[in-house]
C-alpha cells in the first residue's frame, strides 16, 4: 500500500513536457479558439448576417510599368545550362 500512494505521487510530479513546436489547432485549444487559414480579414460581419468588405483592408498591389522590358515574365522550370563568359572565368 504505502509503495503504491509513493508511485501514485511519482506519477502526479511526472508531467508529459510540451514541445515548443506543437501545432495549436482549435483542438486543443480553448473553446472560443479560432484559428483561421493564416489571412486578414477584408471587412466585418453585420448584425444581420451581412458582410461589408472595407476598401482599406483589402491589398493593394503596385506594379511597375514593364513597357520595353527585357526579360520574359515565365521561368522554366528545367532551364538549360548556358555557358558565359564569368562562368568561364571561375571555372579556370
Amino acid at each position: 500500500m504505502p509503495l503504491g500512494l509513493i508511485l501514485g505521487i511519482g506519477r502526479a510530479f511526472r508531467r508529459k513536457r510540451t514541445s515548443s513546436l506543437d501545432i495549436l489547432s482549435s483542438k486543443r485549444a480553448p473553446r472560443d479558439y479560432y484559428k483561421g487559414k493564416n489571412c486578414k480579414s477584408t471587412g466585418f460581419h453585420t448584425r444581420k448576417g451581412g458582410y461589408v468588405v472595407m476598401q482599406e483592408k483589402l491589398p493593394n498591389y503596385v506594379v511597375p510599368d514593364l513597357t520595353d522590358f527585357k526579360l520574359k515574365p515565365y521561368v522554366s522550370q528545367c532551364p538549360t545550362e548556358v555557358k558565359t563568359a564569368e562562368a568561364a572565368e571561375s571555372a579556370k
